[in-house]
């Protein structure tokens, strides 16, 4: 990995590598600061963090791909027989070490993490602003290492000690010198996320500051901490992630949507300001969005998106008729009918299109259930588990259940609750699961079961990453076509 030149060397190879995508591509956003000119600011910081953000909307990172493929991988979504060309390797499971999506992601997090790596080590004078101000910057790079190290490493609960991600934290340019780091174990990869999430915690002020009130459009303090429940359920730490599920839970202030109005909080493209589900999302304005290439467009079936994103039949028939989460699933006609998700429903919307959310609420409350019940609380992660179903279908009989039975019910609530925003696949990794991706008769070429042996269920690490640096190592099955 060429970490100097990374963001610019990389992007200017798939110029003619993935011409064919050159939409995916990021430009360097209007808000940042250019690599040769200090940060020497609080207004300077907050020009490089802003820039961050923008970065981070990317439709190769987490403006579509992240969390289109964290269902496409898993079984909560299809491609259409009827498809625009996109995502055919991932639907099949027959991508190779030059895959596109691959490739992309991968330098896009990184292109991320090289921006927060130049916020975190800026001199700047001390003051709120600042502190709230590297606090995002340290959130943001934990998520992208989180992203990275669940895509392109084995999971954490399987084999922490297997080649994780290579870890970068100083700020490097194009006149840097070239280091060409190795991977870092999964489980090393892990602790630098808890560590950059414990530090935002104990520098960001809790009411935020001037430059970056509280709004679910901002990083914020108690944003990571639900990103650290995240973090340690994935490594399989229950008891760790209970405690930072409970610190959002009392401390945070978040409530989660009224049955009567979940249909207007998903159709409501902007931020919230009044703590009402959504810990954090991604602005998507009328400057700062993915147009076609956006998460939206792949799903929507109007003239306006491409539509080749479809539901499975055996997603829509796990909610009852009463769930007010089923609504969110539509019926359309793609050469007859079809299920399609209307989680995101902005698409024509220029002005506003639909922020990609990135954690809510209800991801924390699952979060400390399904904690609870794996630590040997049953009583309340029934307790949290129905406070939310019950909260999405108003008719529903309340959970009694114990043992396997009570964690099933707990991942089949997060199927439910978190569909379409890219975490279904986790689940199945973390729990090291046979996927068993329902097979639909319109759908494109598609792989019906991956077993927890098959190498493709994590990522390859780009060709071009292997080519540039010797101490890079491939994962297993990979090899350039």
């Amino acid at each position: 990995m060429k970490i100097s030149k990374y963001t610019y060397l990389i992007l200017a190879v798939s110029l003619v590598a993935f011409s064919c995508k050159k939409a995916f591509l990021n430009r360097q956003p209007s808000t940042a600061i250019l690599e040769q000119n200090a940060i020497k600011t609080a207004n300077d910081m907050n020009d490089a963090v802003n820039g961050m953000y923008a970065a981070m909307t990317s439709s190769t990172l987490f403006g579509r791909d992240i969390p289109l493929i964290g269902d496409l991988l898993a079984d909560n979504t299809y491609v259409s027989q009827f498809n625009s060309g996109r995502f055919l390797p991932e639907n099949n499971y027959t991508y190779s070490s030059t895959n596109g999506e691959a490739y992309e992601m991968y330098a896009q997090a990184y292109y991320v993490i090289l921006q927060t790596n130049r916020i975190l080590t800026a001199t700047v004078p001390a003051s709120n602003d600042v502190s709230e101000l590297r606090g995002e910057a340290y959130i943001a790079r934990a998520l992208n290492y989180l992203e990275l190290v669940n895509f392109y490493a084995h999971p954490a609960t399987v084999a922490p000690n297997d080649p994780g991600v290579a870890i970068v934290l100083t700020p490097t340019n194009s006149n840097s010198p070239n280091i060409k780091p190795a991977r870092a174990t999964v489980a090393a990869v892990y602790k630098q996320i808890i560590s950059d999430l414990d530090s935002a915690y104990l520098i960001m002020p809790v009411a935020g500051t001037s430059l970056h009130p509280v709004n679910s459009e901002y990083l914020s303090k108690y944003a990571a901490k639900a990103i650290e429940s995240r973090a340690y359920l994935y490594e399989g730490d229950y008891a760790n992630a209970k405690a930072a599920a409970l610190l959002v839970v009392g401390k945070g202030g978040y409530t989660l949507t009224p049955a009567t109005s979940l249909l207007a909080y998903w159709a409501n493209p902007g931020p919230q300001t009044d703590k009402l589900e959504t810990i954090f999302e991604l602005s998507q304005t009328i400057i700062t969005n993915d147009s076609f290439d956006a998460l939206a467009s792949m799903y929507s079936q109007s003239n306006s998106g491409y539509g080749d994103e479809l539901v499975t039949i055996d997603l829509d028939t796990t909610y009852k008729p009463t769930d007010k989460r089923k609504a969110l699933i539509i019926t359309a006609d793609r050469g007859g009918p079809v299920l399609a998700n209307n989680k995101y429903s902005n698409i024509a919307n220029t002005a506003d299109r639909d922020d990609i959310k990135i954690i809510r609420y209800a991801e924390v409350l699952l979060t400390l259930a399904e904690s609870y019940a794996r630590t040997g609380d049953e009583t309340d992660a029934l307790g949290v588990l129905n406070m939310l179903a019950q909260k999405r279908d108003p008719s529903l009989v309340p959970y009694t259940s114990t043992g396997a039975q009570l964690i099933t019910d707990i991942l089949n609530e997060r199927r439910k609750e978190l569909a379409f925003e890219g975490l279904r696949f986790f689940d199945f990794t973390r729990l090291n699961l046979d996927i068993i991706r329902p097979q639909q008769d319109d759908s494109a070429p598609s792989i019906g079961e991956v077993p927890v042996g098959n190498p493709k269920r994590i990522f390859p690490i780009p060709q071009a990453e292997i080519d540039a640096n010797p101490n890079m190592v491939q994962n297993p099955g990979y090899r350039a076509n």
